[in-house]
């Protein structure tokens, strides 16, 4: 059986971006058949990623790090396959786990146990699968009887608690994360991340995006820095986010990948 892996070579993603002027399939169809239409046949192109070469192997941790819009998420949607390289290449291998917006996949006029399973399924998993996790997802969320009511009546904080708990029951090869959990209690925050941490040991390769270096801490061990859409550096975390931000934020924060070396260390 083939191990997981992401393999991106070069890869570049390109958004063109058309406005009043450029909008009609007329003109766009003249415009790539040779055909002119003076400076509107003229496309404004957006360079979301450029010359992304990166090589993935199983039990990589990489933390994506980066101002809003560096690139992030679009890095995400191409290792996930949602995006394809306009340019360059992409190979990825595996069961992939996209997470970007724990609501998607969710309907808010079925119940929170229908939701389970409907998530689930969006997520990969089969509904057998779902079926033998609902007893201990159910257990995690902490909702009660409000699983049996539709999604409609919860709080914003009831739907991340059902949506973290599908999340973190999954088993996927490649695991994506785009951090969007900010709507739930600290002791509930708490008690999700040994859920997320058991969740990065059963994956394969874990790609994280989040502005919470403890969290990044947490979960990785390598780094990478998104700047205007390239890789402005790749290394050890610590390393890449002193850089990014001119300072050591994880100081008195233990890594994630040091205590596993640690351990490694200590059992052999």
């Amino acid at each position: 059986m083939n191990e997981p892996s992401i393999d991106l070579d070069a890869a570049c993603v390109d958004f063109p971006i058309f406005d009043a002027k450029t909008r009609s399939l007329k003109k766009s169809v003249l415009g790539r058949a040779g055909g002119r239409i003076g400076t509107e046949a003229k496309v404004p192109i957006i360079e979301a990623l450029r010359d992304i070469t990166i090589a993935l192997r199983k039990g990589d941790r990489v933390a994506l790090v980066g101002h809003n819009g560096a690139g992030k998420s679009t890095l995400l949607r191409l290792m996930s396959g949602i995006y394809e390289p306009t340019r360059g290449r992409a190979a990825v291998r595996g069961k992939v786990a996209p997470i970007f917006d724990l609501a998607v996949g969710m309907d808010p006029e079925i119940s929170g146990l229908e939701n389970i399973i409907i998530r689930g399924l969006f997520l990969g998993m089969t509904r057998k699968e779902m079926e033998s996790r609902v007893d201990d997802i159910a257990e995690f969320t902490e909702l009660g009887d409000y699983l049996s009511m539709p999604l409609r009546t919860y709080s914003t904080g009831m739907r991340v608690r059902l949506a973290l708990g599908v999340v973190t029951s999954i088993d996927p090869e490649i695991l994506l994360l785009d951090e969007g959990i900010g709507a739930v209690d600290a002791e509930f925050l708490a008690k999700a991340r040994d859920r997320l941490n058991e969740l990065v040991e059963r994956s394969g390769i874990l790609v994280f995006a989040s502005h919470s270096d403890e969290f990044l801490a947490d979960l990785c061990d390598t780094a990478i820095w998104m700047e205007h859409g390239t890789m402005r550096e790749y290394g050890p975390l610590r390393e890449v986010l002193h850089h990014y931000k001119g300072r050591d934020v994880l100081a008195d924060h233990p890594v994630h990948g040091l205590q596993r070396q640690a351990h490694e260390d200590a059992a052999s």
